[in-house]
């Protein structure tokens, strides 16, 4: 038993819907022996997936990156997210896809014939605090760790794991994570930096995974007017920033207000986190 899982809920695995305790899968799935997989999460708001078919391209990209066919288009995957949806009868839930290579004996190579497992399940979606859009959140820093195909959303996550354990272990809330004296991400999130009013984000490379808020973010930043610039962030940028920021497909957008232990800036959301989180705010209104 799991705390705070629903174990009686609907999940679909495989081609049918099972009770999440008693879905199975083999220890020999390639997810489980070597974390050979793709994921995504969707967002849903009042029963509305938000930017689905731009999070099932992303899926599309990553399962052919690392050569998984499932023989499924875009409209397979949104039909089989909105059935786990709609069975689930949940107005605000995050909808959860695993695709893995499947079953088979344990060989790092690909297997010829293994047939790929597919998860989904919707959980509860739990929204940012009220505390964390008004006051902020705390970031410390970080070497990037992680393998250099940052671009495709593996099932392998230890990298994130030990990232976010290392904020819990400082008690902070988040990571900034560097490779040198460059800016990647957070754990599980994009980082985003104001420097002179200008909005500035790391390059869209294997280097950092692009959130699909990275898209949206450029779209807000334009309509409100300011200025984004795709460049190499430094740790110096960000040492010396006038508002930092993060956003995720959970957490939505939100300010980091001490990095390190000091004062991002004035110490509290700024004017361009405050632009961007109205504007967000106002797309997730109009869903």
């Amino acid at each position: 038993m799991i705390a705070d899982v629903d174990v009686d809920s609907q999940v679909w695995l495989n081609g049918e819907f099972v009770r999440l305790g008693d879905a199975k899968v083999s220890v020999l799935d390639r997810g489980f022996v070597f974390g050979d997989g793709i994921y995504e999460v969707v967002p849903v708001y009042r029963g509305k997936p938000f930017r689905m078919e731009a999070h099932i391209a992303r899926l599309q990209r990553s399962l052919a990156e690392i050569r998984i066919e499932t023989g499924r288009t875009t409209d397979d995957w949104k039909a089989l997210f909105l059935e786990v949806l709609q069975r689930s009868g949940m107005e605000d839930c995050i909808v959860y896809l695993q695709v893995t290579r499947g079953v088979a004996k344990r060989d790092h190579r690909f297997p010829a014939d293994s047939r790929p497992t597919i998860f989904c399940m919707a959980s509860p979606r739990k929204p940012p605090s009220a505390q964390a859009r008004e006051q902020g959140l705390r970031a410390v820093a970080m070497p990037d760790l992680r393998w250099l195909n940052c671009h495709i959303k593996s099932v392998s996550l230890l990298g994130n794991v030990l990232a976010k354990q290392h904020a819990v272990d400082a008690g902070v809330d988040e990571v900034i994570q560097f490779r040198g004296d460059a800016l990647t991400e957070g754990a599980s999130c994009n980082i985003w930096v104001v420097r002179n009013g200008e909005l500035l984000a790391p390059r869209r490379n294997h280097l950092i995974l692009e959130g699909i808020r990275y898209g949206l973010l450029e779209e807000l930043a334009q309509k409100a007017g300011i200025t984004l610039r795709e460049c190499i962030v430094t740790r110096n940028d960000v040492d010396h920033a006038d508002e930092l920021m993060l956003s995720s497909a959970t957490t939505e957008v939100l300010p980091i207000t001490r990095f390190e232990g000091r004062p991002v800036g004035k110490g509290v959301p700024g004017p361009v986190y405050q632009a961007l989180r109205a504007s967000y705010d106002a797309v997730l209104a109009a869903l």
